[in-house]
């Protein structure tokens, strides 16, 4: 059984994005944060021991990399979590697994085989 690849709906360099922004422990916590309720920069930076210019730079990288948008709302900059661009993400990592599955599906048959 050969399990084919289907080409990512995403673009290599968007690809790249998501897990680079998604490699840093405080861009998957305001992701995770946001993907139940979406909060200010304001919001987001009380909840970590760094300052407000840091948590506004992590979140430009998650926005970067379409994980987060921001929308205004009067004064303040409302950050919500993007459940579509982790499907993606999931999807591409799910097509891997496939991949691995197969590999080892063949490799236990070649030694069932034997």
């Amino acid at each position: 059984m050969v399990v084919r690849c289907e080409r990512p709906a995403l673009a290599d360099d968007e690809i790249d994005r998501i897990f680079r922004a998604l490699a840093d422990a405080t861009r998957r916590d305001i992701v995770r944060r946001t993907l139940t309720e979406e909060a200010s920069v304001s919001e987001l930076a009380a909840a970590y021991d760094m300052s407000f210019a840091a948590v506004q730079k992590h979140v430009a990288v998650l926005e970067g990399a379409g994980l987060v948008t921001k929308e205004p709302q009067g004064r303040e900059r409302r950050v919500r979590g993007n459940p579509d661009t982790l499907r993606q993400a999931q999807q591409l990592l799910d097509q891997y697994e496939q991949i691995w599955s197969g590999r080892v599906a063949r490799l236990d048959a070649l030694l069932t085989d034997e």
